[in-house]
């Protein structure tokens, strides 16, 4: 097999690989990240830093988007398996 053979079959076996990989590990982290990022957004909006701790109860806005979160991020779990070429 001379060079550009090799070249060539090299080239279509990762091109073969390439549609079969799946990206959902990739999308999941991306997806949570932005769900994180809208709850800090929420927080900030509320007049509130994401992070601190309550002694009692938590304001209604603070649970609100803990609420608003925790969706966001169940919304993801389908991209952890899902094949995305």
């Amino acid at each position: 097999m001379n060079s550009k053979q090799q070249k060539f079959f090299t080239l279509l076996v990762l091109l073969c690989a390439i549609h079969s990989t799946y990206a959902g590990p990739l999308t999941y982290a991306a997806c949570q990240t932005a769900c994180n990022l809208g709850r800090d957004s929420c927080y900030a909006l509320a007049g509130f830093v994401s992070g601190t701790v309550f002694v009692g109860l938590a304001p209604p806005a603070i649970l609100a988007c803990n609420a608003v979160q925790g969706f966001c991020i169940a919304s993801c779990a389908g991209l952890l398996s899902a094949p995305i070429p």
